[in-house]
């Protein structure tokens, strides 16, 4: 066996042992975030020397909080991190890759074949992927542009080692059944994984199913904000922070998984910015007590207020930490809100808003 032959599959190897990297860090992620680690993200071209985002800003932090970050969502809690299933057919790419060079098949045509199949099915889901955080999310996820980069990496070294193997070799009868063998055992590398991950992650626990029972549910001040819901949706209360992306990530699987439209909803606004939050010594989110004040003065409206507040979050917490520019956007979209923000009637609803959180 020439060296140029294995040189490419050799390639395919180190393409696959990056995307496994890239994609065991964003599963990772994932995993911290079912355990309520909402605001430590990792995203970095070099996984693990970049600072974690804690501040819900980057890209890989709206991917990850974006209705499309896992899948099968009604059926398991958290869905299955479409990234445990990158890094598993990463791993297996490694492992083909790897029997070639230790068996020096590198220049067997019929394995070369399978090679170049196997790793056409990472370029398509990348591909699938891209133009979904381009058109839907609006932001791109460095871990994820080290998958694609890999993804593609490993197919364009797969053909050429394909094309080398392909030139020199006797045309020889289709394997079909080596190839089944080789089908099944890409199956039993996505499949394990993912059985392990079901029955390894925090279970949906009798106490998580009633965390919802409120022992005082009654609002006797006045700080639930009600959304216009379906008549006779199943009442519910959520507490929001209108400049959290994990709050807008919610909302959004809540509309994709159609149970939303089920729901009767009553908001509780909960910013964590010091500006009016004293449970908090540095703000999370700044400018979210002015955006808190305008959900509370909207009334009737205060889904609109929302919806604009989670769609211009980046630019709404890009001058939070100046509360009067705060106030001059949110009057320049909704003038008629004016007269009421920064009132003090509107910042007592808002602390007993707070209070009412953590009675």
């Amino acid at each position: 066996m020439s060296q140029p032959r294995s040189g490419a599959v050799a390639a395919v190897a180190v393409f696959a042992l990056v995307g496994a990297i890239f994609a065991a860090v964003s599963t990772a992620d994932f995993v911290a975030f079912l355990d309520r680690q909402v605001h430590s993200i990792t995203c970095s071209f070099v996984p693990g020397l970049g600072a974690a985002d804690t501040a819900g800003t980057s890209g890989c932090h709206a991917v990850l909080m974006s209705p499309y970050s896992a899948v099968l969502r009604t059926l398991t809690w958290g869905g299955i991190p479409i990234s445990l299933a990158a890094l598993s057919v990463f791993a297996f790419l490694l492992f083909r890759a790897a029997d070639l060079l230790i068996r020096r098949l590198s220049g067997d045509p019929d394995e070369t074949r399978f090679l170049v199949a196997a790793t056409l099915l990472p370029v398509l889901v990348s591909a699938v992927y891209f133009a979904i955080a381009l058109l839907r999310v609006g932001s791109l996820c460095k871990l994820c542009v080290g998958i694609y980069v890999a993804s593609l990496g490993a197919f364009v070294a797969a053909i050429v080692a394909h094309r080398r193997a392909a030139g020199t070799a006797p045309r020889r009868a289709f394997p079909f059944g080596a190839y089944a063998v080789a089908f099944v055992e890409g199956v039993v590398f996505v499949a394990v994984p993912v059985l392990l991950y079901l029955a390894l992650k925090p279970a949906y626990t009798g106490a998580m199913a009633n965390c919802g029972d409120l022992i005082h549910p009654e609002d006797r001040y006045g700080v639930r904000v009600k959304l216009a819901g379906p008549a006779g949706g199943v009442p519910a209360i959520e507490v929001i922070d209108p400049l959290c992306p994990a709050c807008k990530g919610f909302s959004q699987r809540l509309a994709a998984s159609g149970l939303g439209e089920r729901l009767d909803p009553e908001i509780v606004l909960f910013p964590l910015d010091k500006e009016c939050n004293w449970m908090v010594s540095e703000s999370l989110h700044p400018g979210s007590c002015a955006v808190s004040e305008a959900v509370l003065c909207a009334g009737p409206q205060a889904r609109d207020v929302l919806e604009w507040a989670f769609a211009n979050q980046d630019e709404l917490r890009a001058i939070g930490k100046d509360t009067s520019r705060v106030y001059d956007r949110i009057r320049q979209q909704f003038p008629d809100l004016g007269g009421c923000l920064g009132k003090p009637a509107v910042r007592a609803r808002l602390n007993r808003s707070l209070r009412w959180v953590v009675a």
